[in-house]
Order: C-alpha cells, then sequence, then structure tokens
C-alpha cells in the first residue's frame, strides 16, 4: 500500500536533506511483507549506493563470521512518526548488495509493482535519526511528481540525488526570461503570449524519432532490424519527446501565466482577479500533458509499422470502440475465413482500462501493448482469460521490479514483430 503524506510534505523533507535516495523497489525488496513465511524482512542497497557514503560504515561485529559486515542506525519514517532501530548488513560470501533489516512492516505491504523508495540523509539528526524514508506506491501522484522532479528516466532502477536535483521543466529558461521582460517592457506581452504555441503532435513525435535514430546511429525504426523495438519505442516516448514537450509548454504555459499576472502596476491584484484563469490554465496544462502520452505511443508504434512494411489500419471505428491498429484491415478482421488479422491496442498505463478491449473483440488476437511496469500478477491473468496478450518492452520484460520477466502470458515488442506477425503471419508484411 505504502504510507506516505502528499508532495508538498515529502518536498518539505527533501529540503532538509543533504543527500536523496530513489530506488525502484523489486519484488525482492517488498515481497516479505507479504508473505509471513519469508524471514529476511528488508529492502535490498546496491554497491555502489552503500559505497557512496549515503549509509553508514560497515564492520565485522562477530569474529565468529567474519563474512558478514553489518551496522546499526536509526531511520525516521516520517509517514507514521516511527523511528527504528534498523540494520544494515552485507554478506560477503553472497554477492555485492547490502540488506537493509529491521523497517516497518505494513509500509512494504500490497504495493503495486515498481513501487519507489525515497530516502534522505539529514545535516541535522531528529531523535538520533539521520536518514528519512517514504514508500510511494507506484500508482499514486506522488511516484508521477517524483519521476518528473527528479528526471527519472525510462530505464532508472536506482540513485543519488543532491537536493537541488528537483528539476524544472527542461528549457530554455533564460532566454525565454528576457523575452518576456522585453515584451513586458514594449507593452506587448499579450501579443507574445498569444504567438507561443505547442507543436503539433506529429511533428514533435518525428523530432523525437529524428534525435533517437542520430543517438543509436539507426538508419529507420524497422523493428525487424532493432535489438530491442519496444525498449526504443519507450525511450523516444518517455524520455526523448516527454523533454521536447516540457520544453515547448514552458513557453506557452509562463508566456499565458506572465499575461495574466504582469499586467498593470498591481501584481497582486492581478493575481486575486486572475485566479480562476490561472487555475484554468493549469488545469489545461496538467490535462494536456497526461492526453499527451497516448499520442506519443500511438506515433511511435505506427513508425515502427510503417518502416517494418506491415499492412495495418488505423484507428478505425469498431461498434463503439476504436482500436489503435487493425492488421491487416476492418475488412479482412471482420471476415471469419480470414484469421490472421489481428488487433494491436496501446495504453501507456493500464489501470482497468485494458477491460475496454472486450468490446473491440472480432475474429482476430487482441495484442494490447503497455510502457507500464505496475501491471499486477491478477490484471496479467485476468487478461489472458480472456484473450489479450500483453505486449511490454524488451527491458521491463526482465526487470526485477514488474512482474513480467517469469511470466509466459506476457511478451515482448520484439516477440510480437517476430513470432507473431514475421513467423506465424507473415501475409501481414507488405511483399
Amino acid at each position: 500500500m505504502g504510507l506516505h503524506p502528499e508532495w508538498p510534505e515529502i518536498s518539505g523533507w527533501i529540503g532538509r536533506s543533504t543527500q536523496i535516495l530513489i530506488k525502484k523497489l523489486s519484488r525482492n525488496d517488498c515481497s516479505w511483507a507479504d508473505d509471513p513465511g519469508k524471514h529476511q524482512a528488508g529492502f535490498y542497497v546496491p554497491a555502489s549506493v552503500q559505497q557512496s557514503g549515503f549509509f553508514p560504515e560497515l564492520r565485522n561485529t562477530n569474529p565468529d563470521k567474519p563474512h558478514i559486515l553489518d551496522t546499526f542506525y536509526k531511520t525516521l519514517w516520517p509517514a507514521t512518526g516511527e523511528i527504528r532501530q534498523s540494520a544494515l548488513k552485507h554478506y560477503t560470501n553472497k554477492g555485492s548488495e547490502f540488506h537493509c533489516t529491521r523497517i516497518p512492516h505494513d509500509q512494504f505491504s500490497g504495493l503495486s509493482p515498481a513501487s519507489l523508495l525515497l530516502g534522505g540523509k539529514l545535516d541535522e539528526p531528529i531523535d538520533g535519526a539521520f536518514h528519512w524514508f517514504f514508500v510511494i506506491d507506484s500508482t499514486s501522484q506522488e511516484a508521477e511528481i517524483i519521476e518528473a522532479a527528479f528526471a527519472l528516466q525510462s530505464d532508472f532502477h536506482f540513485g543519488l540525488f543532491s537536493p537541488n536535483a528537483l528539476v524544472a521543466p527542461i528549457g530554455d529558461e533564460e532566454r525565454l526570461i528576457a523575452e518576456l521582460n522585453a515584451a513586458l517592457r514594449d507593452g506587448t506581452l499579450d501579443r507574445f503570449a498569444a504567438m507561443q504555441h505547442m507543436p503539433h503532435p506529429a511533428d514533435i513525435a518525428i523530432q523525437a524519432q529524428q534525435i533517437w535514430l542520430r543517438e543509436a546511429n539507426a538508419a529507420s525504426l524497422d523493428p525487424f532490424a532493432l535489438e530491442f523495438p519496444g525498449d526504443a519505442v519507450m525511450s523516444i516516448s518517455r524520455d526523448i519527446e516527454f523533454a521536447l514537450y516540457k520544453q515547448a509548454e514552458l513557453r506557452q504555459r509562463a508566456s499565458q501565466a506572465a499575461s495574466l499576472l504582469l499586467q498593470g502596476s498591481d501584481p497582486v491584484a492581478s493575481l486575486v482577479r486572475g485566479f480562476s484563469a490561472l487555475d484554468q490554465l493549469f488545469l489545461s496544462a496538467a490535462q494536456t500533458r497526461k492526453s499527451r502520452a497516448g499520442l506519443s505511443f500511438e506515433h511511435h508504434v505506427k513508425r515502427l509499422l510503417v518502416d517494418g512494411r506491415i499492412h495495418h489500419e488505423a484507428q478505425i471505428v469498431l461498434g463503439s470502440r476504436r482500436p489503435d491498429f487493425v492488421l491487416p484491415d476492418v475488412v479482412t478482421l471482420n471476415d471469419p475465413n480470414h484469421t490472421e488479422a489481428l488487433i494491436l491496442s496501446l495504453k501507456t498505463t493500464l489501470r482497468e482500462r485494458w477491460k475496454q478491449l472486450g468490446l473491440e473483440r472480432r475474429h482476430g488476437a487482441v495484442f494490447l501493448a503497455t510502457v507500464d511496469d505496475r501491471v499486477s500478477t491478477q490484471a496479467i491473468e485476468e487478461m489472458a482469460s480472456n484473450d489479450i496478450v500483453l505486449v511490454v518492452p524488451e527491458s521491463l520484460k526482465k526487470s526485477k521490479e514488474a512482474v513480467y520477466e517469469k511470466n509466459t502470458e506476457v511478451i515482448t515488442f520484439h516477440d510480437f514483430f517476430h513470432d507473431q506477425i514475421k513467423t506465424r503471419r507473415p501475409s501481414l508484411l507488405i511483399a
């Protein structure tokens, strides 16, 4: 479940710290909290984190067991206010990872896959504790805020950060400040704000693809030529394009806010009188940001289909639903004499929305592609019982934080293109 307050209080703890630890929790980090039969209760600490000085230094305290290094230290868990005498152990004969034990059981129980451990090292101790920790469920709004605030990449597993590492949206801040100041002096602030537009989703998608292709030294996004096509799409969509989007969003939204707040000689009066409009502005920004993710994912998967020369139709109405892609086309899908057709639907985050796919069913198979690493085993089993195959990026299939690795009902993008299309349905390929 995770126990944590809202972001303002969490950011307060970050501000009191000299160093921040963020770790995406694997099943080994938290499964003990849901299994009373497990006696080794705690999360694992990578060797590089221990060697950084974030945790106290370990030493051998039992000469009869020289292979065990440990230390005991106080930890603060602000969600409940409790202080624990925690232990950090290293069994040098078992590997390089360290194990943090004697921690609150309930805060690690019932967590969604890929939840976060957020911790800090205080400059001044509180009741003898220099370290504090929150467990943040991956489905919570606070998890999304942390990912954005620290610019966590799609392949993030763990890392140490300075409290100053909280990032504003990526962009040309200094140039924008100068331009806004100039427009304010010239009396053209409204005109300047009106000229700031978000790029068309297709344009920003193409720009992100070009950046990835250049950095990867690749000629195309042909999924049959890429070793990890799913990872490519995830990186382009969640990292590269999102950074470009935030840069454009900063220019547009900051300009609009400046136009609302900086008019006239009394900025306080402008703030009070313009609060409703300002509230609507940022509500619109949040809604647009959420809808962008789905469009982004769709653009990049379509590029895989195009570069892979695969017959497909996009956004075709089937009854009351509009699946993202039908392969090869809706006519074949509706023909019971053709079994090679399939539906490929996309969801950046699943939650319960995968159940909508039941309305999209025709004679072909149904595949659901996602970049969500928080899908539960129960949801995967329910999808499988409804003949829906989950498709995930290659790195998520192997991720220790997700539950996909040993689940045969989950395939990778590589499996989808090479096995489901090239091997089983070659007629879908353009000759």
